[in-house]
């Protein structure tokens, strides 16, 4: 089967840019071991397809990019790639079958790098073709498509759908995207595009990128373009693990990805990356199925998804619950004794005083007490959310 027929047959379809974007995040570097490792570790969670580097990052990283061949040689391997002949030749030296060419579409972003819109879509039909000459599949991406004037990104769409292009990649460059805005901007293309294959690459710059990609994909983006750990450039991509985990739990999708390999996975990336993934992190941080609340515990040992959203043995983990009783700190227990006693001392003297307190009324200000007795606290509620 080509590569189509992959994605028509997957209910979701990830390609994995860890190995490109991921390494694009500041101060990471693969070395030539963790990227073997990282997409061996893939492969065995069941991607199928990794976005593997830049040709145009110079002879160094072609190399590099070779190796992903050497240990998954069945995987789909893309080549990210400016919209330049020069690009599609140095992808030749990638050991790659698809090339991604990557276009601006925003205003913004053709004013940055000095293009029209006539060029965009002028080299879009000529590149492409070249492309598809050369390579086994070629996908076109719409750069900073987020903030890209609709009617031209409509443009755009048409023309790629004329090309022999397989699938057209929706970029949130900046992260700038909400849920609701991001089924709009996946609806607006798909009509454009003939309902033909949607890939979308969110950001997490405003921490939306996994919500962002769950839009996506109800919107009808069947590939999902994602990075381990949310590894990339200034806050991040959409985390693969969410991702696969808010799939298979909030849209009761079988993703074809094995979630017990999901926290070998961060693990593998984040000792790779020199960046700690957080301990209560989503999915992968290593505390998130420890409870100690004490009705939380007592629930969870009569069904656990009173406060699970997922069993921790999907991951290949085991929920750890804590019996320790809750109580208040020294610090804290004697400042309330001294704020109760304080209390009480006042209360006492206006009593005693009551009787030398005739037509003069007691001013209501800051030295005036209310007291109000504490409820006893109920087992059964406390620690409920």
């Amino acid at each position: 089967m080509d590569l189509k027929d992959w994605i028509q047959r997957a209910p979701v379809w990830f390609v994995d840019t860890t190995l490109r974007d991921g390494e694009q995040a500041a101060g990471v570097d693969f070395s030539d071991c963790s990227r073997k490792a990282v997409a061996s570790a893939l492969w065995r969670a069941g991607v199928r397809e990794m976005e593997v580097g830049v040709p145009a990052s110079g002879a160094e990283a072609r190399r590099r990019m070779r190796l992903v061949a050497e240990v998954v040689p069945d995987v789909f391997r893309l080549a990210w790639c400016r919209a330049r002949r020069d690009d599609l030749d140095a992808a030749a030296q990638c050991d790659v079958q698809g090339v991604h060419l990557s276009f601006p579409v925003s205003d913004l972003h053709l004013r940055v790098w000095c293009k029209s819109r006539e060029w965009v879509l002028q080299t879009l039909r000529d590149l492409v073709e070249e492309a598809a000459s050369r390579f086994e599949y070629v996908t076109v991406g719409a750069q900073d498509a987020s903030r890209a004037d609709r009617g031209f990104l409509e443009e755009f769409c048409f023309v790629a759908a004329e090309t022999a292009a397989i699938r057209l990649r929706l970029a949130d460059t900046v992260g700038i995207l909400t849920p609701r805005r991001t089924i709009q901007l996946v609806q607006c293309a798909r009509a454009a595009w003939a309902h033909n294959t949607i890939e979308f690459h969110a950001h997490n710059d405003l921490g939306m990128a996994t919500a962002n990609t769950f839009a996506a994909w109800e919107a009808g983006a069947s590939c999902l373009s994602t990075t381990i750990n949310g590894l990339g450039e200034r806050a991040g991509n959409a985390a693969f693990e969410e991702v696969v985990m808010a799939l298979e739990v909030a849209g009761d999708v079988r993703t074809g990805i094995r979630g017990d390999r999901l926290c070998t996975l961060s693990r593998l990336v984040a000792e790779a990356s020199g960046r700690e993934v957080p301990e209560f992190k989503a999915v992968s941080g290593q505390g998130i199925h420890r409870h100690e609340s004490g009705i939380h515990v007592t629930a969870l040992t009569r069904e656990a998804a009173a406060y699970q959203a997922y069993p921790a043995e999907v991951l290949g983990r085991q929920a750890e619950l804590d019996r320790r009783e809750h109580q208040p700190s020294k610090t804290c227990q004697e400042f309330f004794d001294s704020r109760k006693s304080r209390a009480h001392s006042e209360a006492s003297s206006l009593v005693t005083s009551k009787s030398s307190v005739t037509n003069r009324r007691v001013p209501l200000g800051p030295t005036t007490t209310k007291v109000i007795a504490a409820r006893p606290s109920s087992p059964e509620l406390a620690g409920a959310s």
